[in-house]
């Protein structure tokens, strides 16, 4: 296995774990819409995935815990998908933005799984 191509699929796999983690702390008020209105506490919900996009990059790019971190990571990407952008599929004006997210979000899924795969087998 080369070391330096796994460090950076690594880091590379955690930039976008910590910017759009750090996203979630000045735009939660506009987040918090996202947030299904079935599910009480809105914008505590945002502060709290910002929180964990930030961890999971740094156990993504320091390997400390990162086999839960990607397990963890990855079910949120998957609630996402099931409690977010499916249902925006529904809305005719936002259904190409809500099927790119799913992808995203899928993409960024099978990410966290490899780093999962990749903690296991050190």
């Amino acid at each position: 296995m080369n070391i330096p191509t796994l460090l950076l699929g690594r880091i590379l796999l955690a930039v976008p774990f910590l910017v759009f983690g750090v996203m979630h702390f000045p735009g939660a008020a506009q987040m918090s819409g996202m947030v299904p209105s079935w599910i009480p506490g809105g914008v505590l919900w945002v502060y709290l995935t910002g929180a964990a996009q930030i961890a999971a990059g740094i156990a993504f790019i320091t390997g400390k815990q990162a086999r839960l971190a990607g397990l963890l990571t990855a079910l949120m990407l998957f609630i996402f998908v099931v409690t977010i952008h499916v249902p925006g599929l529904s809305n005719p004006a936002m259904s190409q933005m809500a099927f790119m997210s799913i992808l995203k979000d899928l993409g960024l899924a099978g990410g966290a799984l490899l780093i999962c795969h990749l903690a296991e087998s050190k």
